[in-house]
């Protein structure tokens, strides 16, 4: 559905929040990369940006009642016609009442009457995000179907810092074209609905001693936004995570682990009836063969130092693969450099072998590229002998990419 002249229609939603300023630099993004934008603001957010700006910013008329214009119907037609539905930022009232079907001002109206994806993007002090009443409101949203993202952690009003601070317009946009473009590609933005996932995040770490581990420098965030994604695309999602730079997503369930022995107990266990398991966690392939049952302490006048013996890790892939059940999906990830014996693809081939997965996901990470960045490029090899390039992109981006691989395998 366009406006007429080809551009898809968005319809940005703007709730009674400070953060409604940068609903501003959202609404640019989307209007100078050619989509139709007509601007539903509260009475509350009109506190803090005004009609005028919203409507020269649009190129389109602004109001918050559902008296204006009635010979239009805008309160049924604005959600019938658009092809997306942002709110951003969305309050703790906003997803209150979206979650109970309260419809008292025209944006609500409008959220009941939507039959396009819809993508909520909140904005709160953290107490009202991590309060329980707001949690169940998340959950009860995205279990329809809305995808609801997570907020940024930050500076907040005042001299709050935590999380509830509105994800930057660039993410919001990231993930409104996304939105778009599976809405278009498939008629559908919940395509993983029914589905069971697990996905594995983080490094491990291996103890040494009661204070010291053996680690590697993961910072779970590919993991992460694979949840995320999974979340916000209708499946019901474990993740279990070692140890992470970013928190995860909420709608998914949690299993914290430390080693790769409790994770692999964990993903084992999660995975017996998993649809598809996608092991994106950094596991140690060594931990130390004895753990110290006090600090290791260095003597003065002594340069030696002691000398750790290691062990094998389980290979957690292989076991997945070897247990999996009829139809479903297991997923491995490949962090390789190349060197005098071959380049990325070659040694990740051979891995894909030994493996026998379905799916490898391929990150050449030669010279510190990948670990704690925001964005990546891979390459997915599959066991048919397929080979998928993605391009550089955030890891939201490839972590769709990946799903999107994944659902061509599913039965």
């Amino acid at each position: 559905m366009t406006d007429g002249v080809g551009r898809p229609r968005v319809v940005l939603g703007v709730s009674g929040g400070v953060a409604a300023y940068k609903a501003a630099l959202l609404l640019r993004l989307l209007t100078e990369s050619g989509h139709s934008v007509r601007v539903v603001p509260t009475a509350a957010a009109l506190a803090f940006v005004g009609a005028p700006t919203w409507a020269a910013l649009s190129g389109e008329p602004v109001t918050t009642s559902v008296w204006d214009d009635v010979h239009e119907v805008p309160h049924v037609r604005l959600g019938q016609s658009a092809d997306l539905v942002v709110v951003a930022p969305a309050t703790a009232d906003l997803l209150a009442k979206a979650a109970h079907g309260l419809a008292d001002d025209l944006l609500t109206n409008t959220l009941l009457t939507a039959r396009c994806p819809v993508l909520l993007a909140p904005a709160m002090h953290t107490e009202m995000w991590e309060h329980a009443a707001t949690r169940a409101n998340v959950s009860t949203l995205r279990a329809r179907g809305v995808v609801v993202l997570d907020p940024d952690s930050g500076r907040l009003t005042g001299a709050d810092t935590g999380p509830g601070r509105l994800p930057e317009p660039e993410r919001i946009f990231d993930a409104a074209t996304r939105l778009l473009a599976r809405g278009a590609a498939r008629g559908s933005w919940q395509d993983l609905a029914g589905r069971y996932v697990v996905v594995s995040a983080g490094g491990t770490r291996e103890p040494l001693d009661p204070v010291r581990f053996l680690g590697n420098r993961s910072s779970g965030r590919q993991g992460v936004a694979l949840a995320a994604a999974a979340v916000a695309r209708g499946a019901r999602v474990t993740l279990v995570a070692a140890s992470l730079e970013v928190p995860p997503p909420a709608g998914a369930d949690v299993v914290r682990v430390g080693s790769a022995i409790e994770l692999r107990s964990a993903v084992l266990a999660a995975a017996a009836d998993a649809d598809a398991v996608v092991m994106a966690a950094a596991v140690a392939d060594f931990r130390p063969a004895e753990l110290a049952e006090h600090k290791i302490k260095k003597s003065d006048g002594d340069d030696s130092a002691p000398v750790v013996r290691l062990v094998r890790n389980p290979d957690i892939l292989r076991e997945l693969v070897a247990a999996r059940g009829p139809g479903q999906v297991v997923v491995g990830f490949a962090a390789e450099t190349g060197d005098d014996e071959g380049d990325v693809l070659h040694h990740a081939t051979a891995k894909l072998r030994r493996k026998g997965c379905d799916l490898l996901v391929v990150n050449d990470v030669s010279a510190g590229k990948v670990f704690g960045h925001d964005t990546t490029e891979v390459t997915l090899l599959s066991a048919t002998g397929d080979v998928t390039p993605v391009p550089a992109g955030t890891k939201s981006a490839v972590a769709d990419a990946v799903w999107d691989a994944v659902l061509k395998l599913l039965p």
